[in-house]
Parts: C-alpha cells; sequence; structure tokens
C-alpha cells in the first residue's frame, strides 16, 4: 500500500517531555518506519484567537527557537531521521504542508485544523484528554463536536464522546518495552521507596501526592522518595525526597526499578504514561480513581485505588501495601502482567488502519487490542 504523507499539528514546541507530545512521536516514528511520509508541526503560538501579549511572546518564541533549533524533542525523544519537524509562527493553514491525513493532537490545534482547505488532508482529531485544564470548557467541547474524525486513547474519554453524540474510534496508548521493563527482582526491593511524578500544574495532584508522602512518613521513619519532573526542584522538598530532572530515559529505568510503589495522585488524565511505565518495570500502582489510571489500574488486581482529591486515603493505600508484602508483590506482579498487553505495535496497527480508511463511520481497534478492552472488568 503506498504510504501516506500524515501531518501532526503540536501545541507547541517539544523541547521539554509531555505525556501528550510522547504520544505523538511514537506514532509518528512508527508509522515512518512503516514507510509513510510524516511531519511534526510545531506552533511557537498555538492559541487560534490570541490576545496582542500572546501574540507578542509567540513572536520572541518563533525567532529564538527558530535561531537555536531547540524547539525539538532530541534531548528526550528520538525521533526517526525521517520524520520531518517544522516550527512554524502559528498553525495557519499557509504554515501547513499539503497531504493525506492531517492531526490536531490537542483542542486548540483542532480550532485551526478545522477550517483547512482539503488540499492538507483527511482532518483528524486525536483526543487525549478532557482539556479544561487548558482552556476555556466551551471551546474544548466545541472541539468535539467539529466534523474532525476523533480517536481517543482511553475508555472513559470515549464515554464523554457518547454522551456528547460524537463518534469517535478508541485506541489506546502502547508502552515501549525495550525502553522500560523488569530489572530488579519485584520480591527484593525496599518496600518504603517509593516514586512519584511531580507537576506544578493543580490537576495531576502532586500536592496531595506530596501531603500522602508526609503523612506515611510520619508512620514510616525509613520512607524514601523519588520524585521525577520538568519543573526546578521545590524548595519546600524535604531531605527525604530525591528530585530528578528532566532524567534521561536510562536514569529513569533505573528508578522504576528501585521503587516498591508508583504513587499517582492525579484528577484528571487521558492515558497516563508514567504509572504503566512504573508498572512493567515492576512498580506496584497506587492511584487515584480516575478514567485515565482505570485504562490498567483495576483495584485490587493490578492497582490499589483512592478518590481523587484525598492525600489521606492515598496515604492508606500506600501504607497498606509496604506493611503487606504479599500484597504488593502480587499486585505489581499482576501489574505487570496487564499491562504487557498495551504494546505500540498493536496501537499503531489499528492507528495505520483508520488513517487508510478513513471513510468508515466508526473504527474498532484491532482483535488484539480487543481481548485486552473486553478482558478489563474496570470502565464500561
Amino acid at each position: 500500500m503506498k504510504g501516506l504523507k500524515i501531518t501532526f499539528l503540536l501545541p507547541g514546541s517539544g523541547h521539554l517531555p509531555t505525556g501528550g507530545g510522547k504520544v505523538v512521536y511514537e506514532y509518528a516514528n512508527h508509522l515512518s518506519r512503516r514507510g509513510h511520509r510524516v511531519t511534526l508541526v510545531h506552533p511557537a503560538l498555538v492559541a487560534a484567537h490570541a490576545s496582542l501579549l500572546q501574540v507578542v511572546r509567540g513572536a520572541i518564541s518563533f525567532m529564538h527557537r527558530g535561531t537555536a533549533r531547540d524547539y525539538r524533542p532530541k534531548k528526550w525523544f528520538p525521533l526517526e531521521p525521517a520524520v520531518r519537524t517544522v516550527w512554524v509562527p502559528m498553525l495557519s493553514s499557509r504554515f501547513i504542508p499539503d497531504g493525506d491525513v492531517v492531526l490536531a493532537t490537542a483542542w486548540a490545534t483542532a480550532e485551526w485544523a478545522v477550517d483547512y482547505p482539503e488540499r492538507k488532508g483527511e482532518k483528524f482529531y486525536l483526543i487525549q484528554s478532557w482539556e479544561t485544564w487548558a482552556g476555556p470548557e466551551d471551546r474544548v467541547r466545541a472541539t468535539w463536536k467539529t466534523p474532525l474524525k476523533k480517536i481517543v486513547i482511553a475508555r472513559w474519554l470515549r464515554e464523554m464522546a457518547r454522551e456528547l453524540g460524537v463518534e469517535c474510534s478508541y485506541i489506546p496508548n502502547g508502552i515501549d518495552f525495550e525502553q522500560f521493563g523488569l530489572d530488579a527482582p519485584i520480591e527484593n526491593r525496599n518496600p518504603s521507596q517509593l516514586m512519584m511524578l511531580y507537576h506544578t500544574h493543580p490537576v495531576k495532584g502532586s500536592a496531595d501526592g506530596l501531603e500522602a508522602l508526609a503523612l506515611i512518613r510520619r508512620e514510616l521513619p525509613d520512607l524514601r522518595a523519588t520524585l521525577f519532573g520538568t519543573s526546578p526542584a521545590n524548595a519546600l522538598f524535604p531531605r527525604w525526597v530525591d528530585y530528578h530532572r528532566l532524567p534521561s530515559q536510562p536514569e529513569l529505568r533505573a528508578c522504576y526499578n528501585r521503587a516498591s510503589i508508583f504513587v499517582a495522585p492525579a484528577h484528571i488524565e487521558g492515558w497516563p504514561l508514567p504509572p504503566a511505565e512504573a508498572m512493567i518495570c515492576g512498580a506496584a500502582l497506587v492511584a487515584t480513581d480516575i478514567g485515565g489510571h482505570r485504562e490498567y489500574g483495576i483495584d485490587g488486581e493490578t492497582a490499589l485505588l483512592s478518590p481523587a482529591g484525598n492525600p489521606k486515603k492515598l496515604a492508606e493505600n500506600v501504607l497498606r501495601l509496604v506493611r503487606n508484602a504479599e500484597l504488593r508483590i502480587k499486585l505489581a506482579r499482576q501489574g505487570y502482567e496487564h499491562v504487557r498487553k498495551y504494546s505500540w505495535e498493536e496501537a499503531v496497527n489499528s492507528f495505520e488502519h483508520l488513517l487508510n480508511h478513513s471513510h468508515a463511520p466508526q473504527f474498532e481497534v484491532s482483535p488484539a487490542l480487543r481481548a485486552v478492552i473486553d478482558g478489563t472488568p474496570s470502565g464500561d
């Protein structure tokens, strides 16, 4: 089959790691290896209806990052040489290459894509979350109602689409089993060694996570916690917290493999990668009971879940696993086996099939992924 000209619209520069960006880059690499011509478009200004201040900042960013050529993810994600990266001032159609397929990957990019002429390609919208944390709810909701063909990454997003009367295709994310894997025996890990993503945005729940860790520390004076993220270290981190800013992939894998328990305190997630990466590296998952975590976190089977915004309950679940080695090891092993079902190869098979058969009203995932979905008791 002839390769497609595929354009992904990113919601900004790719110089810092983001989960949504990583998903797009994974698809770009896999599709490029399969003979498709992939272009990643990074805009300095993503807002379709920008204020004067946003326009000025966008112009400065365009000149600065364009000169330095640091808008690409080269420091944290290796792109295939054949994947083309483009730095543009904004996502106006005049800066977008003609092609067979164009994909919006965030609500602000969908606002641009809806008005593109046909020569830019068949229009798709990869929906990775309910992005009201990143924009006004009315505008986010409006992008779901556009005629773009929707692809959602999680069951809870599929349910939202149904409630809105919107057709969509469901393709869950994958995990890179070459980059992440089980190196240290689960049963030999220090049960008091925890790990958590640190992020300054409130929806990530890091403040709840830190409060939970402090509650646990009162009960377990030997508690150690490894945090990682893109932000500078918080001056209020206690001495027993080890923070890794922008860790390399091997460094992150090593941290996952030292952790006995991964704590995921977010209030909203689409299909979060770090908890799944930690699980494939052998950490037991303690997480908030939200749609994104329920994609692979089954309470009492592959994780312990508790209500979002409740640090006390989160702490109680961590303490339960620290004090019950048998349960911790059981959840870690079952979690490891469960997330092994989510491969990028299967996700890309479904994604590629959808792009090649875009006139079908709604697409269902491949049989292998269907088995994963049907075998998961939570969500539907």
